[in-house]
């Protein structure tokens, strides 16, 4: 194996590399500065300032997701009480609980149109 430290220790090649290395930076600078200019700025948001629109909006998203699975936890912990065949009730409604709550976080997120939505 060979080491290729060839021009590794000269110094005027490691300054000519420095040299292109800092024009290179300054040109993509000032593309940079060009670009920025030509876009339209937007209002930064002050730090401390929360936006409670985007905050009600993942509570409600949330709530939707857990509600699905507290309810189908509640419905099968009964259907395994009445005839007693633990766990097997809770283990399918809380997997059912989940995937409603899932159907309706994707329609309260809008991914997913609701049935009442659809036009004839």
């Amino acid at each position: 194996m060979s080491d290729d430290t060839s021009g590794q220790d000269d110094p005027d090649r490691r300054l000519s590399d420095e040299a292109a290395l800092s024009a290179r930076l300054r040109r993509l600078g000032d593309r940079l500065d060009k670009h920025r200019a030509s876009q339209p700025s937007e209002p930064t948001p002050t730090p401390g300032r929360v936006d409670s629109s985007a905050l009600a909006r993942g509570l409600r998203l949330s709530s939707e997701l857990v509600g699905g699975v507290v309810v189908g936890a509640v419905i099968g912990y009964l259907v395994d009480w009445v005839p007693g065949v633990r766990p097997w009730g809770f283990i399918v409604f809380v997997l059912l609980g989940f995937a409603a709550g899932m159907l309706n976080l994707m329609r309260a997120a809008g991914f997913l149109a609701r049935p009442g939505d659809r036009e004839r």
